[in-house]
C-alpha cells in the first residue's frame, strides 16, 4: 500500500483523517491535562529547585500540547473547540494524567512523571519517521525537553528509594504511589476510541467505516503515522520500568522472569482500571479538573481563549 500524503490535510480520506485525529488527540490531551495537574505543585515542592523544575515541566507540556493541537488546526479545528468547549467525555487522555495528586505526596508527583516520561520517550521515537511531515517535524523539539523531565523524575525516584534498608518514609510513599498509579499508567497503551461520528459512512475512496478503537489503531500504523503498535510500545515500556523499579526494591504487581532470564510481564484486563481515558471513560476527578480550567472562560462569557504569546514554531 502506498504511503498517503499527509502534507495536504484537505485531501485526506475519511480513514486517513480519522487516524490522524485519533493519534493527535491522545498526544495533545495527555500533555495538556498533565500540565494542568503539574501546576498544582507550584510553591509546594520540597525544594526551590524542584519547584522551578516542575513549573518548567508544566510550561513545556502545555507548549507540547499546543504544538499537537495546532496539527488539528489544519483539519479545521480551533483551540476553543479542542479545549474550552469540547465535551469532557470527548477527551482522550490516559487516566494517569488526570488523577489528583495525593495531598502533599511528592512521591506521587515524581513517580507519575517517571512512568509517563518513559512512555512519552518511546512513543516520540515511534513518531520520528511518521508519514505526516507535520508530526515528524515537531518530534525533535519535544524530545529534547522531555529528556529533562525524565531525568528530573528518575533522580528523585532514586533519592526517595534510598531509604529502603531502614524502612524509610520515602520508600514507603513510593510503593504506595506505585500501587495507586501503575494500573492507570497501563492505560497509556490502550486503544483510542474513534472520533464521534467518524464511522457513520464510507468515504469517497471506498474505505469501509471502522467502528472499533483497535481498528483505528491499526490504521495509525498501517498508514505510517506511527511506526510501532501500542502493544509493542507497551511491551518496551514494561521492559524498562519494571526491572528498574524492582531494582529499587519496589514491588510491581504480577511481574517476574522466565526460566531463561528473558523478561516477561503479562498485562491482564483485571489489572486495568474501570476508567481508561482513551475510550472516553474518566474518573470523577476529571470532571472537577475540567471545570477548573474552563471556569474563567465560561464565567467571562468568552468566545475565544486569550493568547499572551504566539503558538510556538
Amino acid at each position: 500500500m502506498a504511503t498517503p500524503d499527509f502534507s495536504e490535510p484537505e485531501e485526506l480520506t475519511a480513514r486517513e483523517r480519522r487516524a490522524l485525529e485519533s493519534l493527535i488527540k491522545r498526544l495533545a490531551d495527555d500533555e495538556f491535562v498533565l500540565a494542568e495537574r503539574y501546576t498544582e505543585w507550584q510553591v509546594r515542592a520540597p525544594t526551590l529547585e524542584s519547584d522551578l523544575a516542575l513549573a518548567n515541566n508544566a510550561q513545556d507540556e502545555l507548549g507540547h500540547a499546543r504544538l499537537w493541537y495546532d496539527v488539528l488546526g489544519d483539519l479545521g479545528y480551533t483551540e476553543r473547540e479542542l479545549v474550552y468547549e469540547r465535551d469532557p467525555a470527548e477527551f482522550r487522555h490516559s487516566t494517569l494524567v488526570e488523577l489528583p495528586f495525593e495531598d502533599g505526596d511528592w512521591a506521587d508527583a515524581v513517580l507519575r512523571s517517571y512512568l509517563y516520561d518513559v512512555a512519552e520517550e518511546l512513543r516520540l521515537e515511534a513518531l520520528e519517521d511518521s508519514s505526516s511531515p507535520t508530526i515528524a517535524n515537531r518530534v525533535a523539539k519535544i524530545q529534547q525537553e522531555e529528556g529533562y523531565h525524565r531525568e528530573h523524575a528518575q533522580n528523585w525516584v532514586e533519592r526517595l528509594a534510598e531509604g529502603e534498608s531502614n524502612g524509610g518514609e520515602g520508600h514507603k510513599r513510593l510503593q504506595a504511589a506505585l500501587d495507586r498509579l501503575f494500573p492507570h499508567a497501563l492505560t497509556l497503551f490502550e486503544s483510542c476510541a474513534p472520533p464521534r461520528g467518524a464511522n457513520d459512512a464510507n468515504d469517497a475512496s471506498g474505505d469501509k467505516p471502522r467502528a472499533a478503537g483497535s481498528d483505528v489503531e491499526a490504521d495509525i500504523v498501517d498508514l505510517g503515522l506511527r511506526t510501532a503498535t501500542l502493544e509493542e510500545l507497551g511491551e518496551e515500556w514494561l521492559a524498562i520500568v519494571v526491572p528498574y523499579l524492582e531494582s529499587l526494591g519496589l514491588d510491581v504487581p504480577e511481574s517476574g522472569q522466565t526460566g531463561d532470564g528473558e523478561f516477561e510481564f503479562e498485562v491482564t484486563q483485571e489489572m486495568l482500571p474501570d476508567e481508561r481515558g482513551r475510550d472516553g471513560t474518566h474518573t470523577d476527578a476529571w470532571a472537577d479538573l475540567y471545570d477548573d480550567f474552563t471556569h474563567t472562560y465560561r464565567e467571562l462569557g468568552r468566545s475565544e481563549p486569550t493568547k499572551i504569546m504566539e503558538i510556538p514554531e
